[in-house]
């Protein structure tokens, strides 16, 4: 599976998650080139404030691997992660994270915060940014536009 094709997946479970009601938002984990588990942004859904869709694929991720240590893999996100998105990704040893659009407000991989690979924290992340940044924003930024009419 290579980087578009499981930022696509992501983006397309994004549509699901807003079709379900939920802030669109999609993460995607894989290892060795096959998906390990996916996470949608579950907050209303589940009352929780944590169910963000990294913390639910991280969750899922841990029972499918039998492991809280998730070294070995991608994490692809449809947002830049918050802040406490960032701190389960260090936690759980991803080594790589590839988000599509910075979140200018809550952004915790530079864009408001430098959580990822602060410099005396002990693991580090490869972050890249950007793929498909304009179709993901586009849905979130429609979804906002649309409950504010």
């Amino acid at each position: 599976m290579t980087d578009a094709e499981a930022m696509q997946a992501a983006l397309d479970l994004a549509r699901a998650c807003e079709a379900a009601g939920e802030v669109p938002v999609a993460a995607i984990l894989v290892r060795n080139g096959e998906v390990v588990a996916i996470g949608e942004n579950r907050v209303i859904r589940d009352s929780d404030p944590t169910a963000h869709s990294e913390i639910v694929a991280l969750r899922r991720a841990g029972e499918v691997l039998k492991n809280y240590r998730l070294e070995g893999c991608t994490l692809y996100c449809t947002l830049e992660p918050c802040a406490m998105c960032a701190g389960a990704i260090l936690h759980a040893r991803i080594d790589r994270l590839v988000y599509a659009a910075a979140d200018p407000k809550a952004g915790a991989c530079g864009s408001v915060l430098g959580v990822m690979n602060h410099p005396q924290l002990n693991h580090r992340v490869t972050v890249e940014a950007g793929l498909l940044a304009e179709e993901c924003g586009a849905i979130l930024t429609n979804f906002f536009r649309s409950r504010r009419s």
